[in-house]
């Protein structure tokens, strides 16, 4: 796979963990060459650091069981590659490029460095167009650009996942393009059930799949980013198609990165994350741009170490992004689903002169409604809904229904819920929040708009239910 050439051998120095010390007989390799060593040489290492002319410092992308000193190590003479070609679609690999699916290497196949400079400035393009994605609170109040960036953020077990996984169902069918999914630090399982998702729903013959699981060392999570974008770039550049990247999880590569940082024995920095987190992440982020031959839309997960969004890992990756969902721990033990917090999110698509007036207007509204009812949340705990000017209780009200409306049963979870999913259109969306402002479902049982599609799904009982806030 990775082409040897045995002209400057080495022999390993020292095996502390996944970094591994060697010497060589000529000359040390370039930084970011990769190393065989092992018996079989099937223990990669990358060099990273110099330490003099002959000995070098390097991180180990499989496990060292094995690896002891004065073994031989061979100089491959060229960086870690990444697989490139038609044949990579459908197909599911590690960070080697090795088939990980159960089925035969794909032939035909070109191999590029993972490490590759962002596209020049005067190759790139800048286009505001709207990327809908058939959900209902995405699209009205933190409408996604195409070629863009956008960032899921939440804690553990808020929907991040189910979030993105929904988006590739709902995008992949109608998306005319190819589509990478980048599991970095995944659990196996999602890997898997993700994997056959797309074969049932007939999505994976657009699709490549990388994973680099949670088990796997530090050094493996923190290069499966740069494979996925060597394959997305290729998309883009050779075969002059749009890419849709999805990443899950963002935080996960600056956490593989923090762990190489600190085996390396570089000094961290804040809350112990590395003190070139900044630098990885923008080397990472700036190679997702939109060029003359195509565009790269990605959307990636960033879980949110306890629920704490002035982290280093959170703050560093909002500055990139021209979209941020942000999952609420609170709506979600509310039950409502999509957990999206349409305060603390943006999106610097919502403006007039992209969206329209219209649709920039209502969303304004939806916001302006949803904040007030959150001022007064705690009045109505301590004193009750009685209690509230008349004018305060129809905006509670409607803020509560458009909260409802804004829920969305997903194809993803209909297995687990027994919901069939709804896929809603953008002037849908639009309309139904338009009436429940006008006031046209005051009267109406909030339960009656929760867990549906289109407004005209909602079904108004013959004996009205009490009215609770």
């Amino acid at each position: 796979m990775q082409a040897a050439s045995p002209a400057n051998a080495g022999s390993v120095l020292a095996v502390r963990g996944s970094v591994v010390d060697v010497v060589f007989d000529h000359h040390a390799p370039a930084i970011h060459t990769l190393l065989r060593a092992g018996p079989d040489q099937s223990i990669a290492i990358e060099v990273l650091t110099h330490t003099d002319p002959w000995r070098v410092r390097g991180i180990a992308l499989t496990a060292t069981q094995g690896l002891a000193r004065g073994m031989p190590v061979i100089d491959t003479g060229m960086p870690l590659r990444a697989p490139v070609g038609k044949t990579i679609r459908a197909r599911m690999f590690n960070v080697f490029g090795a088939a990980i699916d159960g089925l035969a290497q794909p032939v035909d196949l070109a191999w590029r460095g993972v490490h590759r400079a962002p596209p020049a400035l005067a190759s790139r393009v800048t286009q505001s167009e709207v990327f809908t994605t058939g959900i209902k609170v995405i699209d009205v109040l933190v409408p996604l650009e195409r070629g863009g960036k956008a960032g899921l953020f939440g804690g553990a077990g808020v929907g991040k996942t189910v979030l993105l996984t929904e988006m590739i169902h709902n995008m992949v069918s109608h998306h005319d393009g190819v589509s990478i999914f980048c599991g970095i630090g995944e659990r196996c399982r999602e890997g898997e059930e993700l994997y056959r998702e797309m074969q049932d729903s007939g999505v994976l013959d657009n699709m490549v799949m990388l994973f680099a699981q949670m088990n796997e060392p530090p050094g493996s999570r923190f290069r499966v980013g740069q494979a996925a974008l060597t394959m997305a770039e290729y998309f883009r550049d050779d075969e002059q198609r749009d890419v849709l990247l999805l990443v899950d999880n963002i935080f996960r590569f600056i956490q593989a990165g923090a762990e190489v940082s600190a085996l390396m024995g570089q000094m961290p920095s804040r809350l112990g994350y590395q003190p070139t987190l900044g630098s990885e992440l923008a080397a990472f982020e700036e190679r997702i741009a939109n060029t003359t031959s195509g565009a790269i839309t990605a959307i990636q997960a960033v879980y949110v170490p306890a629920d704490d969004f002035t982290d280093p890992a959170a703050v560093h990756t909002f500055s990139h992004l021209s979209a941020s969902i942000v999952l609420s721990r609170k709506l979600t033990s509310e039950g409502m689903y999509p957990a999206i917090d349409p305060l603390q999110s943006s999106s610097r698509m919502a403006t007039p002169g992209i969206v329209g007036a219209r649709h920039y207007a209502l969303a304004q509204e939806i916001r302006r409604v949803l904040a007030q009812y959150a001022a007064l949340r705690d009045i109505i705990a301590m004193l009750g809904l009685e209690q509230l000017a008349p004018a305060d209780r129809t905006v509670v009200g409607r803020a509560r229904r458009l909260q409802r409306f804004l829920t969305q049963p997903f194809f993803t979870t209909g297995q687990f819920n027994g919901l069939a999913g709804k896929l809603v259109s953008l002037e849908d969306a639009l309309d139904g929040c338009e009436r429940i402002l006008a006031g046209e479902f005051d009267d109406w049982p909030e339960s009656a708009l929760y867990m549906i599609g289109a407004i005209g799904e909602a079904v108004k009982p013959t004996t009205l239910e009490p009215h609770h806030a």
